[in-house]
């Protein structure tokens, strides 16, 4: 098998390593940090792509150059779910989801006065890859703790089968690797 994967993003190519996830699966590693030409492109690509927002949510930690960057593009909000609760966290909310690139059950923790932020808002949820949709169901359980509306879901990359989805905005499909 090959080591890499080339893939074709928001008019730029990278070549992606292939890891291995376990005996039966293969993953092509997409990682946005640092790549500032890329997270730029994608983030430009996306906000032509999805519908009118007024507050992006994203999960700590992969998604949070997107969602910074089409913050900035749009200049609307961005509020990041944390992995964990933090000191400054007077009342965290706390949601568990499961991630193919994370082992076992990840947590997302927003303070309440954060999620009360989103009230009466149009969230647009973002993430880098959306693969099972674990990470974007748990995204849309905190949002539903306030009474801003999600109108959309929206990453750079689809993996698997994820690629087939219709309630999801993406630029590129990303291949499961399966022996």
């Amino acid at each position: 098998m090959a080591k890499t994967y080339t893939l074709h993003v928001a008019g730029l190519t990278r070549e992606l390593p292939i890891c291995k996830v376990n005996d039966h699966m293969d993953i092509a590693a997409f990682i946005m940090f640092s790549d500032v030409e890329l997270t730029i492109a994608c983030a430009r690509d996306l906000l032509k792509k999805c519908p009118e927002f007024d507050v992006i949510l994203t999960a700590e930690a992969k998604g949070i150059p997107l969602a910074y960057e089409m913050s900035r593009q749009s200049g609307k909000q961005w509020l990041p779910a944390r992995k964990g609760a933090k000191l400054y966290m007077q009342d965290p909310v706390t949601i568990e989801d499961e991630s193919i690139t994370t082992a076992g059950k990840q947590v997302l923790v927003m303070d309440r006065k954060d999620i009360e932020y989103m009230n009466g808002k149009r969230i647009l949820i973002v993430d880098d890859v959306i693969s099972t949709g674990g990470s974007l169901h748990a995204l849309e359980t905190l949002a539903a703790q306030s009474t801003g509306t999600v109108v959309g879901c929206c990453a750079a990359l689809a993996e698997g089968d994820a690629a087939k989805r219709t309630d999801i905005t993406f630029l590129a499909p990303l291949p499961l690797f399966i022996h």
